[in-house]
């Protein structure tokens, strides 16, 4: 897959306009000979650990969370001032590592709030990705979007599973090497305010919808479109991510779930005089009969997300005149309110974004053998995610 060369050893890197992504490829490791004994890196972490070192008082990972041109400025100037080889360092480097000093515990509010964002002082954000672990050993991967998406990273994240999970290298009684090492970087502290919410429910499964012969998929996207209609009265823009792997350098298409089936199907159940059990039971596959087809066409170049979003900055660069593109309702269906994903691992506990729009709903799900888990994010007052979720429970 093209993306996997940048997983490792990739930055982005802010400019003015337009980032450019840095990947150092003399950076990967060609063979084992390259990493160092488990018990030698075990004693430089515990060597981090026990820095007593005071906090930063300006740290500086928070300013990767800037707007992309006030950030690339700073980061010029810091530059400038002979910061040059710092900046190599990180950009250069596998990956970040976050050792965080909270205790999770089972706690799935304090768990996603601190892997999706925490408070900053060991994040950089443009890094490809970082290996986060919290003191009471919950881990997770927060990765950056520009060079790839969630299948690439979830190969990794299901490789060191596998890997830790039958091929050990440290255990408990595992001593840690006598070891030097240098300094460290330590980093910001400040975060948006984001609320998070989320939804087990063990009612419907894979099971359930495949004894239905109907797509578990689009059961769980005609869910979000009832829930969603049930809190506000509104059919909204709404997204899917649907990989494109099949294709050379492929990346993402858009299926967009909210349809006429949906749409009719959503009407029906809220209505005073719903139809009947069989014609509802109906109108649900007539739902997953055409998001498979949507699904299916995204999948094999035939979405016209991309498409238009291509032309349009075709149009951008070159000035041409496109109405199309000056058209209200071109604009409307991009504002994205409902943005969804989903990546389905043994390996994965539950995953997450934010919204992408200041109004919109960032929705990360799951839907497993017998439960489906749904994650929401939304900016406070623009959106409730605690009254959609109620909304989800009582649709599922």
């Amino acid at each position: 897959m093209s993306q996997y060369p940048s997983l490792f050893n990739t930055t982005r890197i802010p400019e003015i306009d337009k980032d450019r992504l840095f990947n150092n490829p003399q950076g990967v490791m060609s063979d084992e000979n390259d990493i160092l004994p488990a018990e030698q890196i075990l004693a430089r972490l515990k060597y981090i650990l026990e820095d007593d070192a005071p906090k930063c008082e300006f740290p500086v990972g928070i300013l990767t969370t800037m707007e992309r041109n006030r950030w690339a400025t700073i980061r010029h100037e810091l530059g400038e001032i002979g910061n040059h080889q710092s900046f190599k360092l990180i950009d250069s480097a596998l990956f970040n590592v976050c050792l965080d000093t909270e205790i999770l515990g089972d706690d799935p509010y304090a768990i996603t709030r601190n892997f999706l964002h925490g408070d900053g002082e060991n994040r950089w954000f443009d890094k490809s990705f970082s290996l986060q672990v919290s003191k009471d050993g919950q881990a997770a991967v927060n990765f950056e979007h520009a060079w790839g998406d969630g299948v690439a990273v979830l190969r990794y994240i299901q490789d060191i599973y596998k890997d830790s999970k039958e091929k050990p290298i440290l255990n408990p009684d595992s001593k840690p090497y006598d070891d030097n090492v240098g300094n460290i970087v330590r980093l910001g502290k400040k975060c948006k305010s984001l609320e998070i919410d989320y939804l087990i429910f063990d009612r419907i499964g894979k099971n359930v919808c495949k004894k239905q012969a109907v797509s578990p998929d689009a059961v769980m996207q005609l869910g979000f479109q009832v829930g969603y209609y049930k809190m506000t009265g509104k059919f909204v823009p709404s997204y899917e991510s649907c990989s494109t792997a099949a294709f050379k350098h492929g990346r993402t298409e858009t299926v967009r779930p909210c349809t006429m089936a949906t749409k009719a199907f959503t009407l029906a159940i809220t209505s005073k005089d719903k139809p009947s059990t069989s014609e509802l039971k109906n109108m649900i596959s007539d739902c997953s009969r055409v998001h498979n087809q949507l699904t299916r066409e995204a999948a094999m170049g035939q979405g016209f997300d991309r498409h238009l979003f291509a032309l349009k900055k075709f149009a951008d660069k070159t000035n041409l005149i496109c109405n199309i593109f000056d058209d209200p309702d071109y604009a409307y269906i991009n504002n994205i309110v409902l943005s969804t994903s989903t990546l389905n691992s043994p390996a994965i506990y539950a995953g997450g974004f934010g919204p992408v729009a200041k109004d919109g709903l960032g929705v990360g799900y799951i839907i497993k053998d017998n439960e489906l888990g749904v994650l929401v994010t939304c900016y406070p007052p623009y959106q409730s995610g605690s009254d959609f979720i109620d909304s989800l429970r009582g649709t599922f």
